[in-house]
């Protein structure tokens, strides 16, 4: 019922910088939780980003002061601003809404974009 369109992947050298938006196809940001995951060939989807419909906002350890995850509620769009990567952070990057209600949870994944740090 719910689609998540994501862009702003690519190719881009270890300093460098991207921003991925992830947008929803209906008003959904207000009550949903947002995440950001990544996944690297034969590694596991990990958490990178998380943030509540509430506001609060954590990150993992290996991404902190690098990353940050923020919301425009109004285009129904959440970010995911990149800085200082570096080759690690190569992955297939995906945003996930995810909503806990009585008798189950509503969770929506986006496609992937993919980043890729090199010189």
């Amino acid at each position: 019922q719910v689609q998540l369109v994501e862009s702003g992947g690519g190719l881009v050298q270890p300093g460098g910088s991207l921003r991925l938006s992830c947008t929803a196809s209906g008003s959904i940001f207000s009550i949903y939780n947002m995440d950001w995951y990544r996944q690297a060939p034969g590694k596991q989807r990990e958490l990178v980003a998380h943030s509540t419909s509430g506001g609060s906002i954590n990150y993992a350890d290996s991404v902190k002061g690098r990353f940050t995850i923020s919301r425009d509620n109004a285009k129904n769009t959440v970010y995911l601003q990149m800085n200082s990567l570096k080759p690690g952070d190569t992955a297939v990057y995906y945003c996930n809404a995810h909503r806990e209600v009585i008798g189950g949870t509503y969770s929506y994944w986006g496609q992937g974009t993919q980043v890729t740090v090199s010189s």
